[in-house]
């Protein structure tokens, strides 16, 4: 809290303009101080007349307590004109120490201090820290942006966001968020920002503001990685002629993913991640031996080799847990080596065949990506697109296009809702697919539901609904990110769930696995720990954990945070 003393030092040690502008109220004290004055030598004239002997300093007091209104009453007139001499010290007062005075006070001092302030706050959100490397630019505050920041302040990497408005970049800053001050088109914003010297520039406005930055950006350096989303196919080849050094299409890479989880024709074990030599892969139960039992019930380790370090149930991350049993609707989340992920295929390809056509409702950028990556894998696909001139870019991609809306049974009855393996929800309003999971889970509770959010915020929502597999724009776009500044392969496990690379504590150097119960006490998931250049999966209880290490481990970013707290 600031006291009188800051202020007045402020005051002191501030600009000439500030002090120019304190002149007014300085030359108003002065008057208070004379009219005081002068009352107090009427004070002492009257009360000589009234016969009444007071000392000097008697008069100043009176005159004080009178003007402020305290009148303690302590000393009064005996006359009618010591009353009337009274009440005009009184009047007085009130208008200039209880109108006046406050009024002149925020204007020429309180005010012209806060902007001084102010103007002083907003010099330092100017530049980043010249002592500062190794930083990532966000250039536009958006959900991503939020969502990486959170992400690279559990990795200890620094990062800032561009502002070009002062007063939302000083409410960033007072919100906890690290924010720089400048236009995103002007060379000095990314000279202060330390462009230079940062690990990554992330360009993340429209296509022709992205277009804009990068060039700019190659105006200071022509050798910092630059990062910059693409909106329309078209703008890539443009982002690269611009010096982009990744272009990314976050709505065709998330269709593609969404795409990676589709459960269809036989069932086998879908690749979602490469994590170094070891792959990380989802595989369906339903209807093999594998539902009902518990994981240690499948002994899928001592048969294959590959290790389940997580199970989806209903688009809700669960650790791996021996005694977990898996239903019909787990999809479990598995990590080998090819050749084991092979063996785990030839176990479940003779179950679970279902040759229908995949749904997927929603024809934009993200449902068309997503139907050309099942193609690819020849899996047949149909399309509900509710709007008609959408028909064109859509036409040649699926086995069938249904002109409709999805809310309409007859158009799903028509597009085989009730026997297809797979349903993917790809509009873009988050209400619509919320609403089109609960209809579609009713109308065929058998289907795998998988759907895409614009805002993180509801997907909560949407795993109540009954999704099976839920991922946001946002997430998507800070995981694909963040693998970017980590120099690391995309793994993409889930909405809300992370791969995380970990240095062990001391606190848990040359303990066990099971002496260190991080899976009981945080939730996280050990699936490895490197030492130097060499990774070990297939972790038993009594793993020792060498000083040195790094732990890898599967969860969620509030169960890191825990880790963190936790063991330091």
């Amino acid at each position: 809290m600031k006291t009188v003393g800051s202020h007045l030092a402020a005051l002191v040690a501030g600009d000439g303009r500030l002090r120019g502008r304190v002149a007014p109220f300085v030359r108003f004290v002065a008057l208070l101080i004379a009219v005081v004055l002068f009352f107090g030598w009427l004070f002492h004239v009257i009360m000589a007349w009234e016969g009444q002997d007071h000392s000097w300093f008697t008069g100043i007091y009176w005159a004080v307590t009178v003007m402020s209104t305290l009148g303690f009453g302590d000393i009064t007139f005996e006359s009618d004109l010591g009353r009337g001499f009274s009440t005009v010290v009184l009047a007085t007062g009130v208008v200039l120490l209880l109108i006046i005075l406050p009024f002149l006070f925020i204007r020429f001092v309180y005010v012209p201090w806060l902007e001084q302030q102010r103007r002083r706050r907003l010099r330092a959100l100017q530049s980043v820290p010249a002592e500062v490397h190794g930083h990532v630019l966000i250039c536009v505050n958006d959900p991503i942006a939020l969502g990486l920041l959170r992400r690279l302040a559990l990795a200890g990497v620094p990062a800032y966001v561009i502002e070009p408005e002062p007063d939302l970049a000083l409410r960033m800053r007072d919100a906890g968020l690290p924010a720089v001050t400048g236009e995103i088109d002007a060379v000095e914003t990314y000279r202060c920002a330390g462009a230079a010297r940062a690990r990554l520039v992330l360009a993340n406005a429209s296509d022709t503001v992205n277009s804009n930055i990068v060039l700019t950006v190659r105006e200071l350096s022509g050798s910092v990685p630059v990062a910059a989303l693409v909106e329309m196919e078209d703008s890539i080849d443009v982002l690269e002629l611009s010096g982009a050094t990744h272009v990314l299409p976050l709505k065709e890479r998330l269709g593609e993913h969404l795409a990676n989880r589709v459960s269809a024709g036989s069932a086998h074990a879908n690749v979602v991640g490469k994590f170094h030599d070891l792959l990380l892969v989802e595989f369906p139960v339903h209807d093999t031996p594998l539902q009902g039992r518990t994981i240690r019930e499948t002994q899928l380790r001592e048969f294959t080799g590959v290790t389940i370090v997580g199970v989806w149930e209903r688009g809700r991350f669960q650790p791996a847990r021996p005694d977990l049993k898996l239903s019909r609707t787990s999809i479990p989340v598995a990590i080998g080596a090819p050749e084991q992920i092979e063996e785990l295929n030839d176990v479940l390809v003779i179950y679970d065949a279902n040759p229908n056509p995949v749904l997927i409702i929603g024809g934009g950028k993200v449902g068309r990506a997503a139907a050309r990556a099942l193609k690819r894998r020849e899996v047949p696909v149909h399309i509900v697109e509710r709007k008609a001139e959408l028909e064109p870019k859509i036409h040649g991609i699926p086995d069938r296009l249904f002109l409709g809306n999805a809310a309409d049974r007859r158009v799903l009855d028509e597009a085989g809702i009730v026997e297809t393996p797979s349903i993917l929800l790809t509009t873009h309003d988050d209400a619509m697919n919320i609403y089109l999971t609960v209809y579609c889970r009713r109308l065929n509770p058998e289907a795998r539901i998988l759907t895409r959010v614009t805002h993180e915020r509801n997907v909560e929502a949407i795993q109540r609904a009954g999704a099976d597999f839920v991922l946001s724009y946002a997430s998507f776009g800070v995981q694909t990110v963040f693998s970017i500044v980590q120099q690391r392969e995309l793994v993409m496990l889930g909405e809300g769930v992370d791969l995380f690379h970990m240095p062990l504590p001391p606190s848990l150097a040359d303990k066990t696995l099971a002496e260190a119960a991080i899976g009981a006490r945080t939730g996280l998931s050990v699936i490895g720990v490197q030492r130097d250049s060499r990774i070990i999966t297939n972790l038993p209880a009594d793993q020792r954990l060498a000083q040195g290490s790094t732990l890898i481990a599967v969860g969620s970013p509030e169960q890191r945070e825990r880790f963190g707290v936790l063991y330091g």
